[in-house]
């Protein structure tokens, strides 16, 4: 089980804020795509979301007539919660099956815009070489939430680690561990995974909170996902009714534009992989 839920974590951080100003929504009149005066308020995780964003402002959004602003969070609730409040008008940091269940669980309308993005999920240790290092008695850390969790398993079970019940869909959690291969597992906050290395023998860490640790995912993972066919991209997103915004739109195109394919492809060293496309239903 989950030691903690997404509805746990809206509540507790019920009182806090992104540090933002209220910025209007991008449907608010005056917010077009011409650059008068308007801004498009984005809120992204910092790596590489905020990265792929302040190279767009710093390289197309001017040409564009874009005015866009990035407001770093370092948590997966947050973008989301301020999206619908209209703290920000978008935000850049998540994938479609943790969408899916944020918006069940909390009653937000948030949706997909454009794919961005892939960051591999990785299998991480402080010690081990090698995954035939990780023996019986050994503690695995996966994500506590539940769509990362699920995703953590999978990867787990693809390399033999574990072996999952049949049927286990994509938010499967630890009760759907058919046989554990005598490992011990730790359920922890996304973004505190990397801190956890020196407690644990292994963790799976989400890409870009293994990045921003100084870890590279494509040389340093025992364990990697492959793109190919994978779910998890990530994406531009707002609320509903803000999909068609001009704004948006022409953010949509620049964040999926050759440029940023090279500037991702270039920075990132396979590490985060261009994954284009339309995110919508």
């Amino acid at each position: 089980m989950r030691t903690t839920t997404i509805t746990a974590a809206v509540a507790a951080t019920a009182a806090l804020t992104l540090g933002l100003t209220a910025c209007g929504t991008a449907s608010d009149p005056g917010n077009d795509a011409s650059g008068d005066g308007a801004t498009l308020t984005v809120a992204a995780s910092a790596t590489p979301h905020a990265e792929i964003l302040e190279y767009v402002r710093d390289h197309l959004a001017d040409d564009a007539g874009l005015d866009l602003k990035v407001r770093v969070v370092n948590d997966y609730v947050l973008p989301n919660t301020a999206t619908e409040s209209g703290d920000v008008d978008a935000n850049y940091f998540q994938h479609r099956p943790y969408l899916d269940d944020f918006n069940a669980k909390n009653d937000t309308h948030i949706t997909p815009v454009a794919d961005v993005h892939l960051e591999p999920l990785g299998l991480y240790s402080e010690d081990a070489d090698a995954l035939d290092a990780l023996g019986a008695g050994a503690t695995i850390a996966l994500p506590n939430d539940t769509t990362n969790g699920g995703r953590a398993l999978h990867l787990l079970a693809e390399h033999g680690l574990i072996e999952l019940a049949d049927g286990a869909g994509q938010d499967a959690t630890v009760a759907d561990i058919a046989d554990d291969g005598g490992l011990r597992f730790k359920e922890l906050e996304a973004a505190t995974l990397p801190r956890a290395l020196g407690e644990v023998d292994a963790a799976v860490i989400n890409g870009n909170y293994a990045i921003e640790a100084g870890l590279a995912p494509a040389e340093d993972a025992l364990a990697l996902e492959t793109a190919e066919g994978n779910p998890y991209a990530n994406f531009l997103a707002v609320k509903e009714g803000d999909e068609d915004d001009p704004q948006v739109r022409t953010l949509a195109e620049l964040l999926t534009s050759e440029e940023v394919r090279a500037f991702i492809e270039d920075e990132y060293a396979g590490s985060v992989v261009p994954a284009f496309g339309t995110a919508r239903d």
